[in-house]
C-alpha cells in the first residue's frame, strides 16, 4: 500500500480508521482519499484497505 506517494508495506487487516490513528492523525483534522476518491468520515470505521491501494492523508492547519 502506499500512503502519501509512500511504500507503507503489507496491509494487515486494517481499515481507513486504524490507519489514520496508527498515524497519529486526528479524524475530525484529516481528509482521505483512496484510489483517487475521498473517503466520507462516517465510512472510515468500515473501509477496509487492501495492499494494492493508494492512500492520501492530507491534515488541516489552523492558524492566520
Amino acid at each position: 500500500m502506499k500512503v502519501n506517494g509512500k511504500d507503507h508495506g503489507p496491509v494487515l487487516p486494517m481499515t481507513v480508521k486504524g490507519l489514520v490513528s496508527s498515524m497519529g492523525f486526528r479524524e475530525d483534522r484529516v481528509a482521505v482519499e483512496l484510489n483517487g476518491k475521498i473517503v466520507s468520515r462516517a465510512r472510515y470505521a468500515d473501509t477496509a484497505l487492501k495492499d494494492d491501494d493508494s492512500v492520501e492523508i492530507v491534515g488541516f492547519v489552523g492558524g492566520g
